[in-house]
């Protein structure tokens, strides 16, 4: 199979130099600065092992390929605001042999949040969940980082909406042999919800950095807190902590990486990259939708996501709101 990862950002490119560095053909999508240094440099990935270059083919659109082939895998890695755009550019696209990318060939969404995998299926015959838990950052153009040490990353992946199948298991035996565990589960959307939990402290950490206070760590509790209500009121199962701890045990710690400090998630790099859009309103804005469905108050999420968006549209400094002041403006509208 050849990998065409659209969106060879942090999550995209990591993917994609891991298969490349075990044999695998990939294709990688990129724009702006980012593709010229992929073109020029390579794809130039650091990782505990030290910093690999790969010199794959890059492309803007479809075009650049002529027709996609049979045997593609489309993995769909930009943030969930591009999704659409993405989706529509890839879906038409002409297949060797016949049919279109949105008729005949898989597409993973390797994403956080749920949302997308939803936008991919009104288009997409074949659509696979993938939950993403991999340490990764994007560095400058043309470089990326992967701390995650032995294993790269775990990637839960099952059909969407439910169920395996023999793409699935091929793609799962692609990934471990390329520095990944990747786990077939026919209920993805449990591993999915439970990163969901997890990510809703991107927006903290994005506006007022790190979470290392105690009072940081006790707020993003009661975010998780509110989102854990709402998931139960829409009665959706998700792992719980034990479970996820079973399953990843020690096999991804982070390795210090020579010259790489590690940065922070992924809304923190969209707000150091100033691209102007974050993806808070499919991490919080998830939890917000779903308590307006259900009766479920969501405050801080409400919070979260608008202050988030703000920085995003204003440009601001990721991290330059003090503990303090998110702290007063939280306690102001959960009362």
């Amino acid at each position: 199979m050849r990998y065409i990862i659209i969106g060879a950002g942090a999550v995209g490119g990591t993917i994609g130099g891991r298969l490349a560095g075990s044999g695998h053909e990939v294709v990688l999508v990129a724009r702006g600065a980012h593709r010229a240094a992929l073109e020029d440099g390579g794809l130039r990935l650091r990782v505990p092992e030290g910093e690999l270059t790969y010199r794959l083919p890059v492309v803007e659109e479809p075009a650049g390929l002529g027709e996609l082939r049979a045997d593609d895998v489309l993995v769909l890695a930009v943030k969930t605001q591009d999704s659409a755009a993405a989706l529509q550019t890839w879906g038409p696209a002409p297949v060797a042999g016949g049919g279109t990318a949105a008729e005949r060939l898989p597409l993973l969404c390797a994403q956080n949040g749920v949302e997308s995998q939803r936008l991919a299926l009104r288009i997409f015959r074949h659509v696979y969940g993938v939950c993403v838990w991999l340490p990764c950052t994007y560095i400058e153009p043309g470089v990326v980082s992967a701390a995650g040490s032995p294993l790269t990353g775990i990637l839960h992946l099952g059909r969407y909406p439910h169920g395996t199948d023999e793409t699935a298991r091929l793609v799962s035996a692609d990934l471990e042999k390329s520095h990944f565990e990747a786990p077939v589960t026919p209920d993805v959307a449990r591993w999915q919800y439970a990163k969901l939990l997890a990510n809703l402290g991107n927006a903290l950490e994005a506006v007022t950095g790190p979470m290392e206070s105690t009072e940081a760590v006790a707020l993003f509790e009661r975010v998780k807190a509110e989102g854990a209500a709402v998931l139960a009121a829409a009665g959706i199962p998700y792992a719980g902590t034990e479970e996820q701890k079973a399953v990843r045990g020690d096999k991804v710690f982070l390795a210090p990486l020579h010259g790489t400090p590690r940065g922070g998630g992924s809304s923190w790099q969209s707000l150091t990259r100033g691209t102007g859009t974050i993806e808070a309103d499919y991490l919080n804005g998830e939890i917000a939708l779903l308590g307006r469905l259900h009766g479920v108050p969501t405050p801080l999420n409400d919070l979260l996501q608008r202050l988030a968006n703000t920085f995003a549209r204003e440009r601001r400094t990721a991290g330059s709101m003090p503990v303090a002041e998110l702290m007063r403006l939280a306690d102001e509208v959960d009362h």
